[in-house]
C-alpha cells in the first residue's frame, strides 16, 4: 500500500490504479495568508450560509470535524470521516473525470490540497481545499446524499467518454492552473480561454461522460435544493464560493426544475452561471441519475454501445449475454441486419473476465495484441450455442478434438479444431478455444491460424458497454496523470516578510496575547510597506474591537480609506460586519 497517504478501513478498499493520483498534503507550504484567507471565507460563509444553505451543511461542519480557523489537515478529517463512512485523499488539481468518479464510488472524497490566493478569495476556477473540504465535504453527512454522490460515482466512472472529453479536461486543467497563479501573464491566460472555448464550440455529440458531467455539475457542483421560488444551496462550488453563493440567490439567475434535461446542459467553468437547477430533495437525484443510466450502454450495449467505445478511443469493457466481459481498446465493429454486432475487435492488450473478476489464463499477458470474436447465433439453428447442454453441442460437433466449421447467422464463419472450454460456476460455456483456426467474414480474414490458439467467446448479443476494465486488477496502469502540474508559486522577499505579520497576528489571536503597543507596531508596518493589503488590515480591527484597544479608530479610517478600491468595498463591508457581530 502507498505511504503517501492515511490508510483506513475506506482507503484500503482503492484500486491500486488510483493511488497515482494521490498525492502527499503540502501542509507546511500553506503561507499565513493563506490561513486568513481560509478564515475569512469560512467566516463569511457560516454567517451567510446558515440561512441559504440546506440545513445538512451547519450541522456537516460539525460531524466532519472542519475548523473555521485552519485550514483542515486531512489527516484529521480522516479520521472523523471515517465515522461516516467516508474517507479524503489529496491530489493535484483536476483528476481525469473517469478516476474523480471512481474515487467517489470507493466512498473517497478526492480534495485539491492548494489553496486559492486572495486575488480569487470569492471564487477560483481551480478546485482548491476550500471548495473540497468546505464545500463537498459536509453535505456528505448527510446520509441520503452520501449514498447518492456514492451511486453517482459508481454509474459515472462506467460512462463512456469521447476522445475530445480527455482534451477538454486538459484545456480546463491547465486554464484553471494559469488563473489561480498571480504571476501568469495575461496573454497565457487569453490563450488557454481560447482553447477551452474553441473545444467547447466543437465538441460535437455530447459523449455519456460529457452528460455525466453536466449532471454533477447542475446537482453535486451548482445544485439547489427545495422549491423554486425558495431554494437552499446544496452544491459544493456554490459553498465554497461567497460571491456565487450570493449571486445565486438573485433573481437574475434563473431557478428551473431538476430534471435529467440537465445532462444536456452545458456549463462555463470561468463565469457565473446564468442558471441553476432545483430538485425537490436528495431522494429525486437518484431518480434522476437512474433515469439517465437507463440511457447509457452500461445498461443498452449492443452495436450503438460497442461504436461508442470506438469512439472513445479509450480502454473500454463489454459484456455479451453468457457474462463473459472483454476489456480493451476497441477498434472494429462489423454490424449486420437490425443493427446487430457481428464481430468484435480489440487492438493491444486485453483481458477477459467473469463477473469482474479476470478469467484464469486470459489477462493481458495471453491477449497481448488484442482479441476479437464473433457474436450470435450459428445460421439455421434456432438455440444459441450458450444455451446448449452437452448432448446439444455434440450433436452439432462442438467439443474437443473436432474439427469444426461454424457459421454465423452474421455471415462471420470460425473453422478450427477445439481443444478446450472455459465455463462459468454454474457450467455455462464462456469460451470455446480452437487450433488450426481461420476466421473470416465475406472476403475478409479475421484470424489464421499462424497466429496461434484462438480463443471465440461465447454471446449471442452485447447486452453491456462501459468505460474501463471489468477487472481493476486487469489494468494496473491504466489512467494517466496530466502532463500539466500545479504551479507553486514563488514568493517575494516582500510577500514573504508580509506573510510574518500574518503569522503574527494570528499568533496574537491565538494565544489572546494582543496589546494595543504590539498591534500598532504591525498596523503601522503593514501601512507603510502593504499599503493595499486589506485582509491583515481586517484582522486587526478585529482584534482591537475585541480587546477595545485606542488604536481601533486609526485602524478602522484605514480600511474605509481602503474600500475606495471597488475590489475589496464589499469584502471589507462584509468583514467589517463579522467583526461587530463578534
Amino acid at each position: 500500500m502507498a505511504d503517501h497517504f492515511e490508510v483506513n478501513e475506506v482507503t484500503k478498499k482503492l484500486p491500486k490504479h488510483l493511488h497515482k493520483f494521490i498525492v502527499k498534503q503540502p501542509y507546511s507550504e500553506y503561507t499565513a495568508q493563506n490561513q486568513a484567507v481560509w478564515r475569512y471565507v469560512m467566516r463569511m460563509n457560516i454567517d451567510y450560509l446558515s440561512k441559504v444553505a440546506h440545513s445538512s451543511y451547519i450541522s456537516g461542519l460539525k460531524k466532519t470535524g472542519i475548523s473555521i480557523d485552519n485550514i483542515p489537515n486531512m489527516d484529521g478529517m480522516n479520521r472523523i470521516l471515517k465515522e461516516i463512512g467516508w474517507a479524503a485523499v489529496a491530489v493535484d488539481g483536476f483528476i481525469p473525470p473517469n478516476a474523480f468518479m471512481e474515487f467517489q464510488a470507493y466512498n473517497v472524497l478526492v480534495i485539491a490540497s492548494d489553496m486559492r490566493t486572495i486575488n480569487h478569495i470569492e471564487y477560483t476556477p481551480a478546485p482548491d481545499i476550500i471548495h473540497e473540504a468546505a464545500g463537498h465535504a459536509p453535505i456528505i453527512a448527510n446520509p441520503e446524499y452520501a449514498e447518492y454522490l456514492r451511486r453517482f460515482g459508481e454509474i459515472g466512472s462506467k460512462a463512456i467518454s469521447s476522445s475530445k472529453d480527455y482534451q477538454m479536461y486538459e484545456a480546463i486543467r491547465l486554464l484553471s492552473i494559469l488563473k489561480e497563479d498571480p504571476n501568469t501573464p495575461l496573454n497565457k491566460v487569453a490563450e488557454a480561454e481560447k482553447a477551452v472555448k474553441d473545444l467547447q464550440d466543437n465538441m460535437g455529440e455530447l459523449s455519456e461522460m460529457a452528460q455525466i458531467r453536466n449532471l454533477h455539475w447542475w446537482t453535486v457542483e451548482y445544485g439547489l435544493i427545495g422549491t423554486v421560488d425558495s431554494p437552499k444551496i446544496y452544491g459544493a462550488g456554490l459553498l465554497s464560493s461567497i460571491g456565487e453563493s450570493a449571486w445565486c440567490m438573485k433573481k437574475e439567475v434563473k431557478k428551473v426544475p431538476y430534471s435529467i434535461d440537465a445532462a444536456s446542459a452545458n456549463f462555463d467553468i470561468t463565469k457565473p452561471q446564468p442558471q441553476l437547477f432545483v430538485t425537490p430533495d436528495f431522494a429525486y437525484l437518484s431518480l434522476v441519475l437512474d433515469e439517465f443510466a437507463n440511457t447509457m450502454a452500461l445498461r443498452n450495449g449492443g452495436l450503438t454501445g460497442v461504436n461508442k467505445l470506438i469512439k472513445s478511443e479509450n480502454l473500454g469493457t463489454i459484456e455479451l449475454t453468457t457474462g463473459i466481459q472483454i476489456s480493451g481498446v476497441f477498434t472494429k465493429v462489423i454490424q449486420y441486419k437490425n443493427n446487430k454486432v457481428a464481430y468484435i475487435q480489440t487492438q493491444g492488450p486485453t483481458a477477459l473476465s467473469n463477473r469482474d473478476k479476470e478469467l484464469i489464463g486470459h489477462g493481458t499477458s495471453s491477449h497481448a495484441n488484442g482479441f476479437g470474436s464473433p457474436v450470435g447465433k450459428l445460421k439455421g439453428i434456432n438455440l444459441p450455442i450458450e444455451d446448449m447442454s452437452p448432448r446439444d453441442l455434440k450433436a452439432y460437433g462442438i467439443y474437443e478434438g473436432e474439427f469444426m466449421n461454424l457459421e454465423f447467422e452474421s455471415g462471420v464463419v470460425v473453422k478450427g479444431k477445439a481443444i478446450t472450454g472455459t465455463r462459468d460456476l454454474r457450467g455455462k460455456i464462456l469460451i470455446i478455444s480452437l487450433d488450426e483456426c481461420t476466421v473470416t467474414y465475406k472476403d475478409e480474414i479475421l484470424f489464421q491460424p499462424e497466429w496461434g490458439i484462438y480463443d471465440m467467446a461465447i454471446g449471442k448479443e452485447v447486452v453491456s458497454a462501459f468505460s474501463g476494465p471489468a477487472d481493476v486488477a486487469s489494468f494496473l496502469s491504466m489512467g494517466k496523470l496530466s502532463s500539466t502540474k500545479t504551479h507553486k508559486i514563488v514568493y517575494t522577499d516582500k510577500e514573504k516578510q508580509l506573510y510574518q505579520l500574518y503569522a503574527q497576528v494570528k499568533e496574537l489571536r491565538e494565544h489572546k496575547t494582543a496589546t494595543n503597543k504590539n498591534i500598532t507596531t504591525i498596523f503601522n508596518e503593514l501601512k507603510t510597506k502593504f499599503q493595499s493589503d486589506w485582509l491583515l488590515c481586517l484582522e486587526l480591527y478585529e482584534l482591537a474591537l475585541q480587546n477595545n484597544l485606542n488604536i481601533k479608530n486609526e485602524i478602522l479610517a484605514r480600511l474605509n480609506e481602503l474600500k475606495c478600491n471597488k475590489s475589496y468595498t464589499k469584502l471589507i463591508e462584509n468583514g467589517l460586519i463579522l467583526a461587530e457581530i463578534k
